[in-house]
């Protein structure tokens, strides 16, 4: 339509439809230039957007611990914080949108003027009938109305493209872990090597999380890892599943020519020969078997049957609606043992050579420990595993013992050997007792 008017002003006249062109040009061009205006400032307006709506989450979530600690004044200063933050970045932003809805106005007012100076002149001249000035008004009160929706669509193409602007951005981001060509990984049990490893977070090189640790875990045995808070028993856990790469050092799946550099595998094949447990399970909103497949089509209702009943949790089962395709919604449909359990069935349903076990240190109820204490128990079989220990009962199945001090190994030995040596800092725990997550501070001194 707007095309189609300035074609017909330029047959009516070329100095109207070449005053009417450059008027809608220079619009276009001031467009323009106010789009990067406006821009950056409803990309800065969608990011404070998504932070104060990520703490909203964040404190939705924990309402109940924000209460019952009296955090309720500290939450409530900060919201006021990041909504004023908010309004100030939509200020900015419709103050620059401001300029972008007046250039209509200014169009239209410059095509008039245009107009009437061009039409009165001509009319004068007997180069245009009083029709022809009128065809000229009418034709701009055309284009009025497209304008003006133009406008508006410019005005939330310039939203939508602060939003797309931070999809690309995010879409821009590469990964700092890249698979390796791949390896074949033996079935069974498998050793663990650590061969003078040395770690630090990429934005804080200066401070390392472990130092040149040396170890070799033999297939089939179990490694009970204790230290203190960052003592870097999570770091070293998380470097064997592959979430760091170490900042020195290499770390070795496998053992004689079958060994190979966890850098050489793909992610993938690590995760199927490796297996975590934590205590934070988490809980999807879908069916019992996708949370215990982690929608993996491959595994078998039979399968799924055989470790839920092998674990003692038929009776869980058969005490929902629908079984297997009961919906879970989410963690709020467990109890803290329940979600443990189920976090067992996913490991023996992916069947690992090697398990990281981060014990819970949560008490529950007396049949539910026992239930875990089984499952513990049918999951070291036959498997390598690392166990960042908690309690006495835990540590008595490690075959091996490891203590961590700042990032550095304190003492490594067999469990017997420990026990037996009264100098050693287990055989000191033992006689204290392990309470609690951690050992007191008095004995890392």
């Amino acid at each position: 339509t707007v095309l189609g008017v300035i074609v017909l002003l330029w047959l009516v006249d070329w100095r109207v439809g070449l005053s009417v062109t450059a008027v809608a040009l220079g619009g276009v061009l001031i467009l323009n230039y106010l789009r990067t205006l406006t821009v950056p400032r409803w990309a800065a307006l969608r990011q404070t957007e998504a932070t104060l709506f990520g703490y909203l989450e964040e404190w939705l979530t924990g309402t109940e611990a924000i209460r019952s600690s009296g955090a309720e004044p500290y939450i409530l200063q900060k919201m006021l914080r990041l909504g004023r933050e908010r309004w100030h970045k939509m200020r900015a932003a419709m103050r620059a949108n401001v300029f972008v809805t007046s250039i209509p106005v200014g169009v239209f007012t410059l095509a008039y003027i245009a107009a009437y100076i061009f039409g009165t002149t001509l009319f004068r001249s007997s180069t245009l009938t009083i029709g022809g000035v009128y065809l000229i008004f009418y034709y701009i009160d055309v284009i009025k109305e497209p304008l003006w929706r133009i406008n508006r669509q410019i005005e939330d193409l310039q939203r939508a493209a602060a939003s797309i602007q931070r999809i690309i951005t995010l879409q821009q981001e590469q990964p700092t872990m890249q698979d390796g060509p791949g390896v074949t990984v033996a079935s069974g049990p498998l050793a663990v090597t650590f061969d003078h490893v040395s770690f630090c977070y990429a934005d804080d090189p200066e401070t390392m999380i472990l130092q040149d640790v040396t170890f070799e875990l033999a297939p089939g045995k179990v490694l009970g890892l204790l230290g203190r808070t960052g003592s870097g028993k999570s770091t070293l856990t998380k470097l064997l599943f592959r979430f760091y790469d170490p900042s020195d050092g290499t770390i070795l799946l496998g053992s004689g020519n079958n060994s190979f550099d966890l850098r050489q595998a793909t992610q993938a094949e690590l995760r199927r020969h490796i297996g975590l447990v934590t205590q934070e399970v988490q809980l999807f909103h879908a069916s019992v078997r996708d949370n215990l497949t982690l929608f993996d089509t491959a595994v078998s209702d039979a399968q799924i049957l055989a470790v839920l009943a092998d674990l003692g949790l038929m009776a869980w089962l058969d005490s929902l609606p629908n079984g297997l395709d009961s919906p879970l919604e989410g963690d709020a449909s467990l109890s803290a043992g329940e979600a443990q359990l189920l976090a067992f069935v996913r490991v023996f349903l992916a069947d690992p050579g090697v398990v990281i076990l981060d014990e819970a240190s949560s008490r529950l109820d007396p049949v539910t420990e026992q239930k875990i204490e089984r499952a513990i128990d049918k999951l070291l079989t036959n498997r390598t595993a690392i166990i960042v220990a908690h309690r006495l009962t835990t540590v008595q199945r490690a075959t091996e013992i490891m203590i961590l001090r700042n990032g550095r190994i304190q003492e490594h030995a067999p469990r017997t050997e420990l026990i037996t040596n009264p100098n050693s800092l287990f055989s000191q725990l033992l006689k204290t007792g392990l309470e609690g997550a951690e050992p007191s501070a008095r004995h890392w001194r």
